[in-house]
């Protein structure tokens, strides 16, 4: 695991060995073991290591037998062992048992095919000498990130933003169309970021450059979910057992590791599985890691606790007060690089911290079980709209959104209440693409009436987000069940352009910590998406074959336990009786009026808002529109006004062309 940066210049260029070692020192979280550093030419890459695997000999770059393939990578092989035995039976010889090595052998015999074959959450780069031609690619998922810009006809690369803002020709600019988007649709399209100029090599992507200078970028790889007119009749009892044997191998692969690896354990199903198949399945010695909150509403640590001791785990806890949040939550921005509109990534950041400081650099988590196999209220809603479109008229349909939401029943019930208006908006419109999530996308819009006049005209030249958002949807989504469109929307917008950037990899290397997630396996994804959707969630059961499959493993409150959503404290993190410094500083109307992204009047209306209803709350959105303010003024300190280019790190391993010069030995 480790931060990779690279440049390819334009013709004529040389890449500098300064530049590149200062791109690597402002990722140095992500690997502080040890920097690798490559040259050739117009080309040059390097990489900040985290060992993980073969600590001895794993350093980077790595080249093949005859020093013409050199690669980076920031991520882990899960499947290297196989493919090693693969490629030394079709005559590849290896210097390391490091599972980088693997993909210059297997680029070597396969080209871009290579992808197809491997089982892992990457970001590589292989550089080919022979042809100067610059090979990028990224995991199905987008688990590991990489992102792009193109300044005087060179291209950089980097696993964090922060790495290309080292080149003094990259503007440094918000961008108002993505914050926008991220004000829509909590993220933005990968063709952007949240600076103008930079956007991410798109998951499940690769991207080629040779010596013309142009750039290929292909898809190699899409979830694609079954009609029901696909199915082959199984029984749930053969397809539960089919996946059980699945997500076991699953979390054998990720337990791969010359470290210990230990186990968020959130008291939740998708997480206290994982755990209990490590204990069912391997001799690792687990430790368990967990967050509890003083704010009752968020804590978990009752369901915790009864899955450690159902374990026999060591739990370490940490319990997060609503000040510890608003502490970390400039740093949290720092890492995350990207507008939020919640909490939830601080406390998780606090926790990566409590993982380092027991000395473990690895830890599997449950990310991606639920928009996998179904587990969040928007499918739920969704399939009792459909239901209710149906008959539109009727007077107890959308009495079922009673059952996901309990704090509606009674409005619900009322005729003409304001929350049955609110759910019946585009009922009918069932063949609409954007159906399952037109309610969720309206009502988070409404946070960019905070966004000041001009920024919103800067921005509303481009397309809308919900249209831009419908273009990049494959041709086959049309065929896709109804909860496979569901989950496919929220598969490429929440999980991957929020969860996994700002709770997932953000938040973990954040303290130089490698998530693994085993419910990202493709295998089980696929698996799912064949699946008939009356399976994954039965009748309003959500989960539901993920629960077969497990429940033997698991305490019956836990197994049969209705999903908690992870959330964390906002309102009284921010506006609570001590509110930090930089609150009041970064929303004060002159600094506003400076920044020009906000409208200094709504913004103050808001903050009063929150102090009138501090005791008894405010609307979702209200929080989400606090939550997006306060980070994106963080957003712009960090790396638009109070921006340090950090000193260039000091390589421990050198390429130059074809062969290795100078190494520092093993870190």
């Amino acid at each position: 695991m480790c931060g990779i940066a690279g440049i390819y210049e334009g013709p004529g260029g040389e890449a500098s060995r300064e530049l590149l070692l200062t791109m690597a020192s402002a990722i140095s979280h992500r690997g502080p073991d040890g920097t690798g550093l490559y040259l050739c030419d117009a080309y040059g890459m390097a990489n900040t290591r985290l060992s993980v695997v073969d600590l001895q000999g794993g350093d980077q770059p790595i080249p093949n037998e005859d020093s013409r393939y050199w690669v980076m990578q920031n991520g882990e092989i899960y499947n290297a062992r196989e493919l090693q035995e693969e490629l030394e039976g079709l005559g590849h010889t290896f210097r390391t048992s490091c599972d980088t090595e693997v993909l210059v052998h297997a680029y070597e015999e396969w080209g871009p095919q290579c992808l197809d074959r491997l089982n892992g959450a990457f970001a590589f780069a292989i550089w080919d000498h022979l042809e100067e031609r610059l090979f990028l690619a990224r995991d199905r998922f987008g688990i590991r990130p990489l992102f792009l810009a193109q300044v005087d006809g060179a291209l950089l690369f980097a696993s964090e933003a922060k790495a290309l803002f080292c080149h003094p020709g990259l503007q440094r600019e918000l961008d108002p169309s993505s914050l926008v988007e991220t004000f829509s649709l909590w993220a933005c399209a990968p063709d952007r970021s949240a600076f103008v100029g930079v956007q991410e090599l798109p998951a499940a992507h690769y991207l080629t450059m040779g010596p013309d200078r142009d750039i290929e970028v292909r898809r190699w790889w899409d979830l694609t979910f079954s009609p029901a007119s696909d199915w082959r009749d199984e029984s749930e009892e053969d397809l539960a057992e089919e996946l059980l044997d699945l997500l076991q191998d699953a979390t054998s692969l990720r337990l791969r590791a010359d470290v210990p690896v230990g186990a968020y354990l959130s008291g939740g199903l998708d997480s206290s599985a994982t755990a209990a198949i490590v204990r069912e399945t391997s001799r690792v010695e687990l430790t368990s890691f967990a967050l509890s909150f003083a704010d009752e509403r968020f804590d978990e640590s009752e369901y915790q606790q009864q899955m450690a001791r159902r374990l026999g785990t060591t739990l370490h806890s940490i319990r997060v007060q609503d000040s510890e949040i608003a502490e970390v939550f400039p740093e949290v921005i720092r890492l995350a690089e990207k507008t939020l509109l919640r909490t939830a990534p601080a406390p998780l950041f606090l926790l990566s911290r409590l993982v380092r400081e027991h000395g473990l650099k690895v830890v599997l988590t449950g990310e991606g079980a639920d928009e996998v196999f179904g587990g969040y209220n928007i499918f739920r809603e969704a399939k009792v709209r459909r239901f209710w479109a149906k008959n539109p008229g009727s007077r107890f349909r959308h009495l079922l959104l009673g059952r996901l939401y309990p704090y509606l029943a009674q409005s619900l019930g009322r005729a003409g209440g304001f929350q049955k208006a609110f759910f019946a908006k585009g009922l009918t419109d069932t063949d609409d693409w954007l159906y399952s999530h037109r309610i969720r996308f309206s009502n988070t819009s409404r946070c960019c009436r905070f966004i000041s006049r001009d920024f919103m005209e800067r921005a509303g030249k481009l397309e809308a987000p919900e249209e831009r958002l419908r273009q990049r949807l494959p041709a086959a989504f049309a065929e896709f069940p109804p909860l496979g469109q569901a989950q496919y929307l929220e598969i490429c917008t929440f999980l991957q352009g929020y969860l996994l950037h700002s709770q997932g990899d953000r938040m973990l290397m954040g303290n130089s910590i490698e998530g693994r997630f085993p419910f990202l396996d493709h295998r089980l994804a696929e698996f799912a998406a064949k699946v008939p959707d009356r399976i994954r969630i039965k009748a309003l059961r959500e989960k539901h074959l993920l629960r077969r499959a497990v429940g033997g493993l698991l305490p019956k409150e836990i197994g049969m336990r209705p999903k908690q959503p992870y959330r964390a404290p906002i309102l009284r993190a921010f506006v609570g009786e001590h509110p930090p410094d930089w609150v009041s500083e970064l929303t004060s109307p002159a600094v506003l009026a400076d920044a020009g992204v906000f409208d200094p009047k709504a913004v103050a209306q808001l903050k009063a808002k929150c102090q009138k209803n501090l005791q008894s709350g405010i609307s979702e959105t209200d929080e989400m529109a606090l939550v997006g303010i306060l980070s994106t003024t963080l957003l712009r300190r960090a790396f638009i006004t109070n921006w340090n280019v950090p000193a260039p790190a000091v390589a421990s391993r050198v390429a130059i062309r074809d062969r290795l010069v100078e190494s520092g030995g093993p870190t």
